[in-house]
């Protein structure tokens, strides 16, 4: 059985921390996939290995969780606790606002941590494609915010990167200013939209971000809010992910346990391998493991 690094996973705990979105602001007409109540509820270190029994998991990424923001590094110190007592996450992606005079110290305080090596801060992004919001406070396009991302490289963090397809383009143009920065985009890209223009669209952005060689990609989150999870059309978007980046440049997440409201982990897992077989057998293992721990520094 190959080994697995799971690029991108969540854990989160009432009884240790506050997570509003599961809390007291759910909201499904906002969230990507719909109802979500299932995830309203702790999902713990015990519960991931459940999750994927039966899988060679060596290594997990997790992902902020987008705890309470006044609690940005307890959910990084906590996550070092879960280690100590799990032998997992291997590497945290944290979270720190990007545009705030304390962006910096925030990044220190995270850095205290040995598991650190990248931040997740979302960009404010439209809502709809053709709907703009280019130049506003909190964007790719605000000075402030782009000051905060130029700390990242010289602070040794990447950055996971989280837009819409519509996004992806100007995702681009900044990655192009920060040739130093690792990059990696989440979810693939999101093509929510699998008509023919819409993937045409998600595909032009794909193509445009990949011409940036500090870019890589997360093969993960292929969820869509008003359909099952469906591996032929699935299968369209790795592939044609695998042929845009190359395989050097992708890497396999679960995104546990938000994509379990579509599909089990074993059989996400079972999926994704049948999905890159036309690959080589030594470049499915770099999907599959060795790309991630590459990117985040991980000691196999």
């Amino acid at each position: 059985m190959l080994p697995i690094v799971d690029a991108h996973h969540h854990l989160w705990s009432f009884a240790q921390g506050r997570y509003p979105w599961l809390q007291h602001e759910y909201d499904a007409g906002k969230f990507f996939l719909g109802d979500y109540r299932a995830l309203c509820q702790d999902f713990s270190c015990a519960q991931y290995r459940q999750a994927s029994e039966g899988c060679n998991v060596v290594a997990t990424v997790h992902v902020e969780a987008e705890r309470d923001r006044g609690e940005q590094v307890a959910e990084t110190a906590w996550l070092h606790e879960q280690h100590a007592a799990h032998g997992f996450p291997n590497a945290v992606v944290a979270h720190a606002w990007l545009d705030r005079p304390e962006t910096e110290e925030r990044l220190r305080e995270h850095l205290r941590y040995p598991l650190v090596r990248g931040i997740r801060s979302k960009p404010v992004t439209a809502s709809a494609p053709g709907h703009s919001v280019k130049g506003r406070p909190g964007t790719m396009q605000d000075e402030r915010w782009l000051r905060g991302l130029a700390l990242l490289p010289t602070l040794g963090l990447s950055w996971d990167l989280r837009v819409p397809s519509w996004h992806l383009a100007e995702a681009a143009e900044v990655a192009a200013m920060f040739p130093q920065l690792a990059i990696v985009l989440n979810h693939h890209g999101f093509a929510w939209d699998r008509s023919a223009e819409g993937l045409k669209q998600w595909r032009d952005g794909m193509e445009r971000l990949a011409r940036e060689p500090n870019v890589h990609v997360k093969l993960s989150e292929f969820g869509l809010r008003d359909g099952p999870w469906v591996e032929a059309d699935n299968a369209v978007i790795v592939r044609e992910t695998l042929a845009i980046f190359g395989w050097q440049r992708c890497m396999f997440a679960s995104n546990f346990p938000v994509a379990g409201l579509r599909i089990g982990y074993r059989d996400l897992v079972d999926a994704m391998l049948r999905m890159t077989a036309h690959l080589a057998p030594g470049q499915q293992r770099a999907v599959m493991a060795d790309n991630a721990l590459r990117f985040y520094r991980i000691a196999p």
